[in-house]
Formats: structure tokens, sequence, C-alpha cells
């Protein structure tokens, strides 16, 4: 196994992840170790991808008109 040296690291950070290696039950050097697997596995974003997602999400249905007759049967559907 290797042994990574990390300089200047702020207090602020620091404490930041012996915060979470507490909340983990882990040594801070296992949870920075957890953290940096975390972050080398990590897919890749494609935002042309991601802005293509999230625009066919906020587009709106043609002809819907959002009344306080609609809101008031959509917050009671399948309610008791």
């Amino acid at each position: 196994m290797a042994t990574l040296t990390i300089k200047n690291i702020s207090d602020r950070v620091v404490k930041r992840l012996k915060d979470r290696a507490v909340q983990h039950h882990r040594s801070l050097n296992y949870e920075v170790i957890a953290c940096l697997e975390a972050a080398a596995q990590a897919t890749p974003v494609d935002p042309d991808a991601l802005l293509a997602r999230v625009r066919s999400l906020r587009q709106k249905p043609a002809n819907f008109r959002l009344t306080d007759r609609t809101l008031a049967r959509l917050k009671t559907a399948g309610r008791p």
C-alpha cells in the first residue's frame, strides 16, 4: 500500500473530516480513505445531458393550468 501526505489542509476541513469520521465510526485516516475512494469512483457528469434532462422535466404539459381547485385535489389525492 502506498502512503500519501496531504499538506495545507484548513482547520475547517480537518474538523469536518473528524466529525464525519465520528459519524461513521472510523478513524480520521479511514474516513479520508473512504472519501478519496468515493471521489475516485464517481462517474463523470455530462453537463449537456444533465441540462437536457432538467429542461425536459421543467416543460409544462399542454393545456395545464394550476388552479386552487386543482391544487387542492392534487394535495388530497390518494389520501383516505
